[in-house]
Parts: C-alpha cells; sequence; structure tokens
C-alpha cells in the first residue's frame, strides 16, 4: 500500500502528497520503470550491462581494468565482488546476442519489447534504419549524456507489441508531462529551441524511416515526435550502476583492525585514481528510465526526498532526506549537488531550459531579490554548448 497520492495543486499541476508522516532516510517507494534504457554512448564505450535492467555484467576486477585502460591490476578481496552471484546466470538473445543478466530480464524483454527491437544478424549494420537513428542522435548527444533515443525506440516496441491493450498504453504514454512550450512563461526546451532546429529536423526524418510502417502513423507527425521527445526531454530519470561502487560499498563495511583498514582505504583511493586518469569522471554504466509514479514527483531546490537504484539497476527507491509530515508535498531535486549550490538565476536557467518550469521553492523565494548573475561553472557550460553547436553545423 503506498502511502502518498497525486492531487492536482492551483498554479503547480501534478504533485504528490504523503498520506502519512516518513522518517528521514525511510523508504518512500520503489519502482520499477516503464521503460529504461542504456545511454548509446555508454553502450559504445564498453560499458557492460545488461540489456534489460542495466546490473553490471564485469566483475570488480575486468571493470577496473577496463576504466583504468591496465591489464595488470588485481583487485583484492575477490569474495566480495558482486558479479559473482550473478555471473553464471548471465545469458544473451540467441538472435542478436545482446546481453542479459539472467533468463528471468531476457524472458521480460521479450516479452514487453525486444521480439520488435532485436536486429538479429542486423544488429551491427550502419545502414539498418534503427542503428542510422540512434547514429543520428549520437552525433547530436556527445557525452556527458543526459537522453538517449533508444527510450523511443523502446517505446515504439512496447506499443507494437502490447496489442489489444494499445490504448492502456498510450494512457500510460499520456500521463507523463509532455509540454514543449509553456505558454505562460513563454519558455522553450532547449532541445527542442531554436538553437536545435536543424538538429531535431534530422531526427525526425531518421525517425520516420525507422518506423516506416503505417501502425505507427499515431506517432509520426511532427507535432507526435515534439510529444514524445517532450516526454523523454522533461521525465526521464538518470540510472547509474556500477560494480566498483559495489564492491566499495561491501568491503568498507568489513569489521577490519585498524591497520587494515587504512590499508584497505589506501587500495580505494589507489583504484580510483587509476580509473580517474583514463576514464575521468565516466566511472558507471549509465542510462535512463521513465518511472509513471516517480515522473509525478515535484522539483525543489531544498528537496525533502531523493532518488537512488540501491540494488545496481533500474528499480528506483525513493527514500526520505529529511522528516516529511503527512499532507506535505514529496519533492525531489532534478538538479544535482553542484547546480544546487549556483545562485539562483543560475538554477532557473538549468530549470528553464530542461524542464520548463519556474521554480518558486521556499529556497527561490528566499532569494527572489538576489542579483540575476550566474556562476563560473555556467559560463563554462555556455562555452562548451556554443561549440558543441558550431561542430554541428
Amino acid at each position: 500500500m503506498n502511502h502518498f497520492e497525486i492531487r492536482e495543486i492551483p498554479g503547480k499541476g501534478r504533485a504528490m502528497i504523503a498520506t502519512k508522516g516518513f522518517a528521514a532516510g525511510e523508504v518512500i517507494f520503489e519502482e520499477e520503470p516503464f521503460v529504461s534504457s542504456q545511454f548509446s554512448w555508454n553502450t559504445t564505450y564498453g560499458y557492460a550491462a545488461c540489456d534489460h535492467c542495466m546490473r553490471p555484467l564485469e566483475t570488480v576486477q575486468e571493470n577496473v581494468r577496463r576504466l583504468a585502460s591496465d591489464p595488470h591490476i588485481e583487485v583484492p578481496l575477490p569474495q566480495y565482488d558482486p558479479t559473482t552471484a550473478w555471473a553464471a546466470q548471465f545469458t544473451q538473445c540467441q538472435r542478436c546476442k545482446v546481453r542479459y543478466c539472467s533468463e528471468d530480464c531476457l524472458m521480460e524483454a521479450q516479452k514487453r519489447y525486444h521480439r520488435v527491437c532485436c536486429l538479429g544478424p542486423f544488429r551491427l549494420d550502419d545502414t539498418h534504419p534503427i542503428n542510422m537513428l540512434i547514429e543520428t542522435w549520437k552525433k547530436m548527444h556527445y557525452p556527458p549524456e543526459t537522453g538517449t533515443i533508444q527510450l523511443i525506440v523502446r517505446l515504439m516496441a512496447l506499443y507494437q507489441q502490447s496489442g489489444a491493450k494499445k490504448p492502456e498504453f498510450l494512457e500510460q504514454l499520456q500521463s507523463f508531462q509532455a509540454l514543449i512550450v509553456n505558454r505562460e512563461e513563454k519558455i522553450y526546451h532547449k532541445m527542442l529551441g531554436e538553437n536545435f532546429e536543424k538538429q531535431m529536423e534530422q531526427l525526425y526524418r531518421a525517425f520516420c524511416k525507422a518506423f516506416e510502417d503505417k501502425e505507427f502513423d499515431v506517432f509520426t507527425t511532427p507535432d507526435a515526435f515534439k510529444t514524445l521527445m517532450g516526454i523523454m526531454g522533461t521525465n526521464s530519470q538518470g540510472i547509474a550502476t556500477s560494480v566498483l561502487a559495489q564492491w566499495v560499498n561491501k568491503v568498507t563495511d568489513l569489521p577490519l583492525p585498524d591497520a587494515e583498514r587504512a590499508q584497505l582505504d589506501t587500495v580505494i583511493d589507489n583504484l580510483y585514481a587509476k580509473v580517474g586518469e583514463f576514464a575521468g569522471e565516466f566511472l558507471n554504466n549509465e542510462g535512463s528510465g521513465l518511472y509513471l509514479l516517480q515522473s509525478k514527483i515535484n522539483h525543489s531546490c531544498v528537496p525533502n526526498a531523493c532518488s537512488t537504484f540501491p540494488y545496481s539497476n533500474d528499480i528506483v527507491v525513493l527514500k526520505a532526506l529529511s522528516p516529511i509530515l503527512e499532507g506535505e508535498e514529496i519533492c525531489i531535486s532534478y538538479l544535482d549537488d553542484c547546480q544546487l549550490e549556483r545562485s539562483r538565476h543560475s538554477r532557473h536557467k538549468v530549470l528553464r531550459e530542461n524542464y520548463i518550469f519556474v521554480c518558486q521553492c521556499p529556497k527561490c523565494r528566499a532569494q527572489a531579490s538576489d542579483p540575476d548573475v550566474t556562476s563560473d561553472e555556467e559560463d563554462d557550460d555556455e562555452m562548451d554548448d556554443y561549440e558543441d553547436d558550431d561542430d554541428m553545423n
């Protein structure tokens, strides 16, 4: 039984309201995604994850050696490698050779979308329309990635495989917010704004070619495609899984003597230093998902809850960050920790461009009289955007 409800709040729209009190650290709910997928570049660079749930498919030693580009690194305490318990269950689609962490994930993928998504012997064929669509996307969205066209590919497959339940699928899809332009605030989604108009035309053409069948006509009009992009751009939740992080969590919880603890801490620091030298900030299997419940939670710059992925797969667990009273709105942050520390003007800029609203949380209201100045970090981001735009022209 869920201890919250979704309500319409005048002037704000949908909101998740607690129907009982929650203590800090308490789990509010767990949810599997409506659809999820690993990022395209993350897959291309060899980050090994289950194609359905994103569970890591490497041992911790394989993971560290790949990330550090060093085949000689030895990771101690292999008995605490979280992959060991799963390795015997790893499997793959016999037609396209896409890998899964278990027969259960393979069967679930086939039941929901993979019978349509499976490219069989054409998986590595650059001329296949779906691969061309993915390549078109990749050329527009270099790492660090924030979304993937694979979510839309899987949505199309879900739709086709839903058979007689197509109306139910469409109803669930329509429950996601999909505004591209907020008329009241005159805010344009960055992905579909004028800076990206040319790229979106190219992506739309590739999408229509990939889904030419009459069955997809409801999605292949320009407005319907923009709606799909809006759903992905404003509702998708980032997912990150890491066998190294899991191993570190396990071994740091071991009851060790002080000397051994200090030695282990040094080993862990050295491992992160080595992988950081080569992989930089890209340590995790990364992707995104659409969640029917989680997407109903509004943003606050002082969130009282957070989305976590404790099982190292795509199941999201919402936890309370601070005590939440019965009748209080449950809010998460759409911004990362660094963005939350920026000025009100900087936070509003990110939220306007990516989520199409102006935040009126207590922190933003308290800072309403602050000057409209941007942080040094934001100036650097804007320069990167200009460089990316130049590269695409």
